[in-house]
C-alpha cells in the first residue's frame, strides 16, 4: 500500500503538510472496546500487527500521523508515542522529524540483530528451555550446512578459515574462543545463501553465547574439551570445502550433541 505523504508522527502542526490521499493511508479498524484489556499502547500495537499482516503495511510505507491514529484508536498521543518506542526498539520502525517524505515513522526490514536480540532475552529469562533450544538450533544449523555446502564461495571459505586458525591458539582466552566459535557458525550460515535460514540461525547461536561461555568459564577439562571443539570444527570445514552437504549435516549435529553434553554435563 503506497506510504502516508507529507506527516510526522512527532509534528504537533500539521496543518501546513499536503492532506493525504484517502488511499494512502492504512485503513484504521473501529476503535478497540474498553473491555478488551489492552493497555493504551497495546491497542496501537495490535493495530500495527494486524495491518502488517493484512499487507497494508509493507516496508517503506508510514504509520498515519500520530494525531490521526491517537483519535481513531481512541487512544491518547502519548500512547501512540509509547507504541512506537516498541516498534522502534523491535527494529520494526524507523522515526524522523520533519515535514514529506524524510519525516514520520516508518515500517523497515526488521534486521536479523532485533531478532537474535530478542531470542537472547528469552533464553536468559529461560522463557524457553535450553535442550528446546538445542534441538532447534541442530535442525537450523543442518540445514545452513547442507545450503553452504553447495553456495559457499572462496571468500566464504577463506573467513572459516581465518576463524579456525585463530581458535588453535594454544593459549587463547575462553572468552575469545567463544566469540570465535560463535562467529565460525555464523559465517557458515551467512554463507548458506538464504535469508531466512540465515538469520534464524544467527539469531540462535547468538542467543546461545552467553549460557556457552558461562559454562566454558566453569569447565574444568578445559584443555580436553577445546581439544575436541577444535577437531569438530576442522572436520566440518573439510566437509564444507569438499562440497560434502551429507557428512557436513551429520558433522555438525554431531559437534552441537557432543559439545553440549561436555559443557553441560
Amino acid at each position: 500500500m503506497p506510504a502516508s505523504r507529507g506527516l510526522t508522527i512527532y509534528d504537533d502542526d500539521v496543518s501546513d503538510a499536503p492532506a493525504p490521499d484517502p488511499g494512502d493511508t492504512p485503513a484504521v479498524p473501529s476503535p478497540r472496546a474498553a473491555s478488551s484489556g489492552l493497555r493504551a499502547y497495546e491497542v496501537v500495537l495490535q493495530w500495527v500487527d494486524e495491518q502488517i499482516l493484512g499487507g497494508h503495511l509493507r516496508v517503506g510505507d508510514q504509520l498515519p500521523a500520530e494525531r490521526e491514529l491517537a483519535a481513531s484508536l481512541e487512544v491518547s498521543r502519548s500512547a501512540v508515542r509509547e507504541a512506537v518506542r516498541t516498534l522502534q526498539a523491535q527494529g520494526v520502525v524507523r522515526s524522523a522529524v520533519g515535514a514529506g517524505a524524510a519525516g514520520g515513522t516508518t515500517i523497515t526490514a526488521v534486521p536479523s540483530d532485533a531478532l537474535a536480540r530478542l531470542l537472547r532475552l528469552h533464553v536468559a529469562l529461560a522463557n524457553f528451555p535450553l535442550p528446546d533450544v538445542i534441538e532447534v538450533r541442530i535442525a537450523l544449523e543442518r540445514l545452513s550446512v547442507r545450503l553452504a555446502a553447495t553456495s559457499a564461495g572462496p571468500a566464504d571459505l577463506d573467513r572459516l578459515r581465518t576463524l579456525l586458525d585463530v581458535m588453535d591458539d594454544p593459549d587463547i582466552a575462553r572468552e575469545r574462543f567463544n566469540d570465535h566459535d560463535t562467529e565460525f557458525h555464523v559465517a557458515i550460515a551467512t554463507s548458506a545463501g538464504n535469508r531466512v535460514a540465515t538469520d534464524l540461525t544467527v539469531a540462535i547461536r547468538e542467543s546461545m553465547r552467553l549460557p556457552i561461555l558461562d559454562r566454558f568459564r566453569r569447565l574444568d577439562e578445559w584443555d580436553d574439551v577445546v581439544r575436541e571443539l577444535r577437531d569438530e570444527h576442522a572436520a566440518i570445514f573439510a566437509a564444507l570445502a569438499a562440497g560434502d552437504a551429507a557428512t557436513a549435516q551429520r558433522l555438525m549435529e554431531a559437534h552441537i550433541r557432543s559439545a553440549w553434553r561436555a559443557i553441560d554435563p
